[in-house]
């Protein structure tokens, strides 16, 4: 079974009488799932959590009826549905909200990567990445975990450890000689750590060497990071500290020493790092905005609504194991404005039973993912460990895809997603049918989008300013003898597709081609993608076709966009 790096390498304290045994094997095949880049075969989760294949598949069935995982073949694959156990933590604690911005405006004025990271254990974890896109730029995800002596944050984190700390920290480092344990940085060679006390005080990664850069930090009221993580890669970090002057982020900019060396950053970004730090620490002074409120998906009520439940268990049987869905959903009760809970307001928030959420809730505190002082619990960033730097990492096609393989395997023609690129579409992801005659496309195609149906849908939603420019420095060329080449009449069709919600163009791009599109509008509304169905045109009419292939278009544009909703909250998609 896979360990958690944050955590000391001995054993772990068994669990209370109180603790739901369902809910800790589900975390379990979570976080093997996590560890395995977010896809692995069901026989080898049976191999690495030791538990029962009859165990791990009612884990997964109930998994994926929270829509947390799918089953692809034999593969077990996590969902973005899942990122919002991991939203549920960032937009309790405030940090990605109330600063991330401030973070963001740092990168675009230094022209570097910039992030905002938590103490995590004996660990830093990211919670905000502002990152450039360079040939040598900054890898990391939400939700990754570093150990605290190779970076710059850690050594800020560490000045508030005590002696118990410190000898967790010791015994992980002698339990995982090589950073085993934490994926997202390269390989500690294992001398550096084979005798912290003889002889490594000169590497800044030993004990000896992060225990001075702790104490460096404290006299300069920063840290410096000079290529602790891999060759090449530095940072200076300052701490962000709350009203009552606890340290309770880190803001780090990060440079290559291809731009600057270790000598040089410093002075050159700490004047700037000070300023954003000092606006960070005046922004959490500031009372919580009014307008926060929770921040839930749209579609139907929570899964933990008991309706619910009750059909889930009658459509599944005994693979559906209420007590692991209760106390995942437990989770979710937190969020912006509810970082802290005690167990009446968490059984409220979720519709639990009271003794339910109270054995949710002691299940999780005693695995690290909530912390408690008896009366109120809150959620932790281990929580961050279950998926959300995988997830967090994908692109608007690999959120589509299976999306699209639903849609064919309803209507048996080829679906595919296209975003606006110039004046033409770029296909971005695609899944054919298999026909004798069918749509011959692969990604990376271009098309003039005037048109196509993706085009239409995605120019229909532009400002009116930028369609006009757009439309009259378009030659609308006749591709086939359907093509709509008139400059008055086109407008006119853009304005149908807008007010309808899809368009459905026949034969103008090419002779016996129908494509029917939707759009896709991320958190904010705009419509970032379209997705169309293309079918020959001599398979129907063009009625027959919008009414046996439009409801289920719109119904995979849905679920795009409700996944889209959990997983742009605070990762950006990228499109391509």
């Amino acid at each position: 079974m896979t360990q958690s790096a944050a955590t000391t390498p001995s054993a772990p304290p068994p669990p209370p009488p109180e603790a739901v045994g369902p809910l800790m094997r589900s975390l379990s095949v979570l976080r093997e799932l996590a560890a395995g880049g977010g896809r692995q075969p069901v026989g080898d989760l049976v191999r690495r959590t030791d538990l029962a294949r009859s165990t791990v598949d009612r884990v997964l069935s109930t998994l994926a009826r929270l829509g947390y995982v799918r089953i692809e073949g034999r593969d077990a694959v996590l969902a973005p549905r899942l990122l919002e156990l991991g939203n549920a933590y960032l937009a309790a604690s405030e940090l990605p909200d109330r600063l991330g911005p401030l973070a963001d405006r740092l990168a675009d004025e230094l022209d570097e990567s910039v992030s905002l990271a938590v103490p995590d254990g004996d660990g830093v974890r990211f919670v905000h990445q502002a990152t450039r896109r360079r040939a040598m730029s900054l890898a990391f995800r939400i939700g990754d975990l570093l150990p605290a002596e190779r970076g710059a944050p850690g050594a800020l984190f560490a000045d508030h450890w005590d002696a118990a700390d410190w000898r967790r920290w010791r015994a992980r480092r002698a339990a995982d000689p090589t950073d085993a344990g934490f994926p997202a940085v390269p390989p500690r060679r294992a001398a550096d750590g084979a005798d912290d006390s003889a002889g490594q005080g000169q590497d800044a990664a030993s004990a000896a060497g992060f225990e001075a850069r702790v104490a460096a930090a404290r006299d300069a009221g920063w840290s410096l990071d000079d290529q602790l993580i891999e060759p090449g890669l530095v940072a200076v970090a300052v701490p962000v500290r709350d009203t009552a002057g606890r340290t309770v982020c880190a803001l780090s900019v990060v440079s290559h020493t291809s731009r600057l060396s270790a000598a040089e950053l410093p002075d050159a970004v700490l004047p700037r790092l000070r300023e954003t730090v000092s606006a960070m620490e005046y922004a959490l002074s500031l009372p919580r905005d009014a307008a926060s409120a929770p921040d839930t998906a749209p579609g139907p009520s929570h899964p933990a609504h008991a309706t619910w439940m009750r059909a889930s268990k009658q459509e599944l049987g005994p693979e559906f194991v209420e007590s692991m869905a209760r106390g995942l959903i437990t989770l979710t009760a937190f969020g912006a404005g509810r970082a802290e809970l005690p167990l009446t307001a968490v059984a409220e928030a979720t519709g639990l039973a009271r003794a339910t959420a109270r054995r949710a809730l002691i299940t999780l505190e005693h695995l690290g993912y909530l912390a408690t002082d008896g009366k109120l619990f809150r959620p932790t960033p281990k929580v961050l460990e279950l998926g959300f730097a995988h997830l967090s990492g994908l692109t608007l096609p690999a959120i589509a895809q299976p999306h699209l393989v639903a849609l064919v395997e309803r209507v048996h023609d080829s679906a595919s997603m296209a975003v606006l690129s110039g004046d033409d579409i770029q296909y971005v992801a695609r899944v054919p049918t298999v026909r004798i005659m069918s749509v011959n496309i692969t990604l990376g195609t271009r098309f003039p989008a005037y048109p196509t149906s993706m085009g239409r849908v995605l120019l229909a939603d532009l400002p009116p300013a930028e369609l006009s420019a757009r439309l009259a420095l378009t030659d609308l060329a006749p591709l086939t003898r359907h093509t709509v080449t008139d400059p008055g009449r086109f407008p006119a069709l853009l304005e149908e597709v807008r007010s309808h919600g899809y368009a459905l163009v026949d034969e103008e791009l090419e002779e016996g081609l129908r494509s029917l599109a939707v759009p896709v509008r991320d958190r904010t509304g705009r419509v970032v993608s379209a997705v169309n169905v293309s079918t020959h045109a001599g398979r129907c009419t063009a009625d027959e076709a919008r009414e046996t292939l439009l409801p289920a278009l719109r119904t995979a544009a849905s679920a795009i966009e409700a996944d889209l909703w959990v997983a742009g909250r605070y990762a950006r998609i990228p499109v391509l």
